[in-house]
């Protein structure tokens, strides 16, 4: 392994800790309204994210971002990510982590759809396997709840529809978040205006700690987006694929371990449906890039 794959490797790591360290994070902050938690995650992403491009050097690549070609599908996949965001924080305060955590799960699978319906992507015989095999999963785990988990199918859905909409856009990363968040910051601000003038209302939580937990939300939205995109650089399609289930998979185990939230027999099933799919499109998605490796080196004159 290079040295640039080695880091790519513990960016990525990085990255995807965060993002399953979250709930903790979420649940600390319990005592806040997930509506002001939401607002102030949107606020403090704005400073960091231009700290971000200040560090990288590429103002220019803002221009390109504010541009009303490309700016209107920021604009869409801000609201779409937001909405993303308000949910997860709803669902982890609501005691639903192992939810949450199967949306992130069966997303990679989503995702493989999407891509056939928007990016005309076709799908291999395995791949429709494991989707067959994520359906019969949700079934159960509808059976499971008595309901069906619309926490995990709009979780999934969002972050798969924020990746189509993001696939369009050839902006750099620093530049498409900083205009997502701005697009964002008038609701979130306007919100912590009229909670602050109410009876009960703040503008920083309950202060002391609260200030500075509230501040590190933008950091905490921001640092392990721009890992991941410094990762996927480095990496092989396939490893990526693999540590793309870390996160959620730290969240179940938070959920199970730490929050003590309910695991029954007919979860366990439904959750072994789901792995049983990943593991299929995993080891497909690893082939296949194998085989793309040899016809290129096949294809090279002598």
């Amino acid at each position: 392994m290079s040295s640039s794959q080695r880091f790519g490797f513990l960016v990525g790591l990085t990255a995807y800790f965060i993002w399953g360290s979250l709930p903790l994070y979420i649940r600390a902050m319990r005592h806040v309204l997930p509506q002001e938690l939401l607002a102030h995650r949107i606020v403090w992403s704005v400073p960091t994210a231009l700290l971000l491009i200040a560090l990288a050097g590429n103002w220019r690549d803002i221009r390109a971002a504010f541009h009303w070609r490309t700016a209107k599908w920021l604009i869409l996949s801000g609201l779409v990510i937001g909405a993303n965001w308000g949910v997860y924080i709803w669902a982890v305060n609501a005691d639903r982590t192992i939810e949450a955590s199967l949306g992130y799960f069966i997303n990679p699978l989503v995702s493989v759809l999407f891509g056939m319906v928007f990016f005309t992507e076709t799908l291999r015989p395995a791949q429709w396997v494991s989707v067959a095999i994520a359906a019969i999963g949700v079934a159960v785990v509808t059976v499971a709840y008595g309901h069906v988990p619309w926490i995990a199918l709009f979780l999934c859905m969002s972050f798969a529809s924020y990746g189509v909409i993001r696939k369009k856009m050839a902006v750099d990363s620093r530049a498409g978040f900083l205009m997502e968040v701005v697009v964002l910051v008038p609701l979130a601000l306007g919100w912590l205006i009229w909670f602050a003038q109410q009876p009960d209302g703040r503008l920083m939580g309950q202060g002391g700690w609260d200030i500075a937990l509230l501040m590190a939300a933008g950091p905490i939205t921001a640092f392990p987006l721009i890992l991941f995109a410094l990762a996927a650089k480095r990496l092989k399609l396939s490893t990526v694929g693999m540590m793309q289930y870390i996160g959620p998979s730290i969240q179940f185990l938070i959920a199970v371990f730490i929050f003590r939230e309910p695991f029954g027999l007919t979860l366990g099933i439904a959750f072994a449906f789901i792995w049983l799919a990943l593991a299929v499109f995993t080891v497909d998605s690893m082939m296949g890039e194998a085989k793309a490796r040899r016809l290129a080196r096949a294809a090279r004159p002598v």
